[in-house]
């Protein structure tokens, strides 16, 4: 009789164990899965993904900045930084961190109040598109703690004296022009321009009554030697594109997947769609619920969060095949709930121009969500040879032909070649 209970409880106690055995399995098994942060979970009966996709800014979208730093004896140029290099961080970018974070009661003044800034000491930053305040704090790595306006536009931003105090001047490059006092200091200002080495890099206005540089917009920024930069090759991205419809959130083994007869591969999951052209133009059409999003505070995201978190989805597609390309953001508009944004490559600072003027990648989103996405993936890679530049004198008397143009460098992409340029635009 004590054998027989002895052996039930042997047997009770070996089931428990087992129970707690499986237990244990699942719950590790969970707080795995939860800090791999798995994008999307994939339903394989329903052949589609059954969670949101979303995307955070911590990719880190940059933006090509053109930068005058101008002192008594000289200025420095550079048309080839980003605000995501050392270079640009360090003094610049903080100096003007400062200054947004501590500009208070903008007021509205004129052009030509920011060009007389202009001829004097100052830090002079071209970001070659008008972004929102808020946008372009983001882009030179202010946290969300640093919210200037998101009502205020601006493409050229300056640092110079003013009544005594230093002040931040804002210029849309159109009409709209704003300036507002600042806490840099003078001591602060005249520091960072003493690590540079102020050479005879000129703006067109600088240029005497006759020069064909006055033919240009002002504010070209005409180095005193040319830059040296790298000519590249244009690959093909999309050898393989199992991984960019997985990313995307569609099944790769999709029964819906088909080639028309212009060559577009077409692939359907329900109400949404893919299409894939032979130039390696990507067409992406959400159903009426996006299953991909970006991160947001709200149901409907700030300036800054559309920007930066269009800009980080993105690039978590186009950096594993497009080489030493970068995003950045060439246009931004809402109307009501939805937000368009348009983005353009740039190599090492430098502008990406396709022959058709037409941008890289434009992401609709309405709310939080993303309707439709257009990209065209590139891929450059280094061709071991430097682009060729137009001596200066010859490029501003072709420039002067077209009175009114900025005079820029540029990469234009021609015939399976990306090669820098002179552009006036």
């Amino acid at each position: 009789m004590e054998e027989q209970r002895r052996s039930r409880r042997n047997f009770l106690q070996n089931i428990t164990i087992t129970l707690l055995s499986i237990l244990a399995v699942v719950l590790l098994a969970r707080s795995q899965l939860s800090s791999l942060e798995l994008p999307a979970a994939y339903d394989e009966a329903a052949g589609t993904a059954n969670q949101i996709i979303s995307a955070s800014p911590a990719a880190g979208l940059t933006a090509p900045v053109r930068v005058a730093v101008t002192g008594a004896y000289g200025r420095y140029g550079s048309g080839t930084m980003s605000t995501g290099s050392d270079a640009f961080t360090e003094p610049l970018g903080r100096c003007l961190l400062e200054a947004l974070g501590s500009a208070r009661d903008y007021a509205v003044c004129g052009s030509g109040d920011f060009l007389r800034a202009l001829e004097g000491t100052s830090l002079y930053y071209d970001f070659l598109e008008s972004l929102p305040l808020s946008v372009l704090a983001g882009l030179v790595g202010g946290g969300e703690e640093l919210s200037p306006r998101e009502d205020l536009n601006a493409r050229r931003l300056l640092i110079a004296p003013q009544d005594g105090g230093i002040a931040l001047y804002l210029w849309d490059g159109r009409e709209n022009c704003y300036r507002a006092a600042t806490a840099v200091s003078a001591d602060s200002l005249d520091q960072i321009i003493g690590r540079y080495e102020l050479g005879g890099t000129l703006f067109a206005m600088d240029g005497g009554a006759d020069s064909p540089e006055r033919e240009l917009d002002p504010c070209s920024l005409l180095p005193s030697e040319l830059p040296e930069l790298p000519a590249y090759t244009v690959g093909d991205p999309l050898a393989s594109t199992d991984w960019l419809l997985s990313a995307l959130g569609f099944n790769p083994r999709s029964q819906t997947r088909h080639t028309e007869s212009s060559g577009t591969e077409l692939i359907m999951d329900r109400d949404r769609t893919v299409r894939i052209r032979p130039d390696n133009s990507v067409f992406y059409q959400s159903g009426q619920t996006p299953t991909l999003k970006i991160r947001s505070a709200g149901e409907q995201p700030t300036l800054r969060e559309a920007a930066l978190g269009a800009g980080a989805l993105l690039g978590d597609l186009l950096t594993p095949v497009s080489g030493e390309a970068r995003l950045y953001l060439r246009g931004l508009r809402r109307n009501g709930e939805t937000t368009v944004l348009r983005f353009g490559y740039q190599l090492g600072g430098v502008p990406v121009r396709f022959q058709d003027g037409g941008f890289a990648a434009e992401i609709t989103l309405t709310g939080a969500g993303v309707t439709a996405l257009t990209v065209r993936f590139r891929q450059y890679n280094p061709a071991g040879e430097p682009s060729l530049l137009l001596p200066l004198a010859q490029a501003l008397a072709v420039a002067a032909k077209d009175p009114g143009k900025e005079l820029s460098v540029g990469y234009v992409e021609r015939n399976g070649e990306c090669r820098a340029c002179w552009l006036s635009d």
